[in-house]
């Protein structure tokens, strides 16, 4: 079942099961206001386990860094805007994974990672990447980095 996520009035629908819920479900509605403030566009998430293919998009293009995470995910979104698709997967441990993907050739494409308020760094992620930090009124400090992708993924 989706779940059109309310940036103004923050649910932990989908994430109850995570240690940080309320702040994780703060992080998944500053993606949503992202959406909606730059492209006027509702921000849906689905039960992961209703969509493995996106959990395994995601797992696909995370082995470019040589990257398995052990986490559970939780929920995805998916949709394309502007000829950029979106896929996320925001895991149980409380980190949401993007990749911004741009469909035409030779546009942008990267994996982004947000951490939620409260957790630390993994440790699959912690000696590859720095994070920077970014208040939020929804999230408290969001911590994110990311990765350029090389690979071609069209699907």
């Amino acid at each position: 079942m989706s779940y059109q996520v309310d940036f103004k009035n923050v649910d932990t629908v989908g994430l109850t099961s995570s240690p940080v819920a309320t702040a994780f479900a703060g992080l998944r509605a500053n993606e949503a206001r992202y959406f909606w403030n730059k492209y006027k566009v509702v921000f849906t998430t689905e039960p992961a386990a209703e969509r493995p293919d996106l959990v395994a998009r995601v797992a696909t293009i995370l082995k470019e860094r040589d990257l398995v995470l052990p986490y559970r995910p939780l929920e995805v979104a998916d949709l394309t805007v502007d000829g950029v698709r979106w896929t996320y997967v925001f895991y149980e441990n409380g980190l949401a994974i993007n990749i911004l993907y741009t469909l035409a050739a030779g546009g942008k494409r990267a994996v982004g990672f947000k951490l939620t308020d409260g957790i630390e760094v993994p440790a699959e992620l912690a000696d590859k990447f720095k994070f920077a930090h970014q208040k939020s009124a929804l999230a408290g400090v969001i911590r994110g980095s990311f990765f350029v992708i090389k690979g071609t993924y069209d699907d």
